[in-house]
């Protein structure tokens, strides 16, 4: 179910408030006040959507109460009520921030579809706010690619705790799809049309973390010239993935999971609470019980998140998937750049599938678009992509003769691809007799 809006309504007097709040009692939380002093109290207690707003209160101007509401919070609507007709406080009231400006008596209809008009603009720019921040972010596969047994488990998975509001936690190496699990998982979810909202810890500096996470309020630091909405508060509703969550200090661990506990938080520089409705998604490729050892990690915030634990295995325990891997990413980059779409040679496949891909499919897509960039004809051989390292191997499980079998079996596929199989013109670059080469073909088992 979703939270209502928390509506504050500043009249001087009671006939009014009451009667704002009758009207909007079944809709919205409704908040009251009477003078400027107890709105400014009322309203650094609460987190507030939209303030109704008289302009003419005993102890203060509105309009100076309309500039100083706005600076402690940019983004909350304010829609100014006056018995008064006047151009200039109107044109003012506008200039400062105001939504609207209406004139009492008014009618109830019309000023509760300039409400629902006021928090429609206050979600669009939050939306806004949060596109802004990630229109630098690349997300280009929304899919996730593997029909080895190991993934298609991670995928019932996912499917199951979708529904659920629990926090998970995924582990796996660098380049395993973390992000793409729990992007998928906010996908299927309720949550899905709402923000999917990335706060990677390892790239925020330490110094800048807090501001980054919970926003701040102006004048809060040095250089903090206006309040800033923080990346929990643009996951109203939504989901928040916190990636590389190892790498947080142990005191903002702290913080962090009063959160996860109390739906709740205060911006830098301020004492007012802002409830947070969101769901919880954390990732890391380190091993977080050898943490937890040393002291490093918390405890308490390992078993809050690790309400649904997912372990993404790396690429070398789902080789089968590296085929399949290989022509998506393909077919990707032929239709982002609208050339011809391109193959890898079967022995290019077979190399790429025998090598144990340390960066796992981050460093298998990069591959790919290093060799659909740079080679110019359909078939990808193992020459385009010589800036692979093929020979990678765990060398201390070979004998010498091994290796040599190794280098020959790639060194000669790679001159037949290079000559269309011709073995003359092969044999000759090679330096070798034809009889040779047919003789090695057959002892290495290369393709006749």
């Amino acid at each position: 179910m979703n939270k209502k809006a928390t509506i504050l309504v500043i009249d001087d007097e009671f006939g009014v408030r009451e009667s704002f709040k009758m009207v909007l009692k079944d809709s919205y939380n409704v908040l009251l006040a009477a003078t400027g002093h107890e709105a400014i109290d009322v309203f650094t207690k609460n987190s507030v959507d939209l303030i109704l707003l008289d302009i003419l209160l005993p102890d203060t101007d509105g309009l100076q109460l309309l500039e100083r509401l706005k600076a402690v919070d940019p983004n909350t609507e304010i829609i100014m009520v006056t018995a008064v007709r006047e151009i200039q406080s109107a044109v003012r009231a506008i200039k400062l921030g105001a939504y609207e400006y209406i004139i009492k008596p008014f009618v109830v209809e019309e000023v509760v579809n300039i409400i629902n008009r006021a928090l429609e603009k206050r979600t669009l720019v939050k939306e806004l706010t949060y596109l802004r921040n990630e229109l630098k972010r690349v997300r280009p596969f929304e899919k996730i690619v593997g029909e080895d047994r190991k993934m298609q488990d991670i995928f019932e998975l996912i499917s199951t705790i979708s529904e659920s509001e629990g926090a998970v936690l995924i582990q796996g190496e660098s380049g395993t799809g973390k992000e793409l699990v729990a992007q998928a998982i906010h996908n299927l979810s309720p949550r899905t049309g709402n923000p999917f909202v990335v706060i990677n810890c390892a790239a925020i500096p330490a110094s800048l973390m807090e501001s980054e996470i919970f926003g701040h309020h102006r004048g809060a630091f040095t250089g903090a010239i206006r309040t800033t909405v923080g990346k929990l508060e643009m996951a109203s509703k939504g989901t928040i993935f916190l990636d590389d969550i190892d790498t947080l200090d142990v005191s903002m661990q702290a913080k962090l999971l009063r959160v996860i506990q109390e739906k709740e938080f205060e911006r830098l520089g301020s004492t007012k609470v802002i409830n947070i409705d969101a769901r919880f998604i954390a990732a890391s490729n380190r091993d977080l019980s050898a943490l937890m050892s040393r002291g490093e990690f918390r405890e308490d915030l390992f078993y809050r998140l690790n309400v649904f634990p997912i372990r993404l295995p790396p690429l070398r325990e789902r080789r089968g998937d590296i085929p399949l891997l290989l022509d998506y990413f393909l077919d990707h980059y032929a239709k982002k750049t609208g050339k011809h779409m391109k193959r890898f040679s079967k022995r290019a496949i077979k190399v790429l599938s025998e090598y144990d891909w340390p960066g796992n499919v981050r460093e298998l897509q990069n591959l790919v678009e290093r060799s659909f960039t740079i080679t110019r004809h359909s078939v990808i051989h193992l020459k385009d992509i010589s800036s692979f390292n093929t020979t990678v191997r765990k060398a201390k499980d070979l004998t010498l003769k091994e290796a040599v079998n190794n280098f020959e079996q790639q060194y000669i596929s790679e001159v037949l691809d290079l000559v269309d199989r011709n073995r003359s013109k092969a044999a000759q670059i090679l330096g070798i007799h034809r009889n040779t080469l047919t003789a090695k073909i057959t002892e290495l088992g290369l393709k006749k």
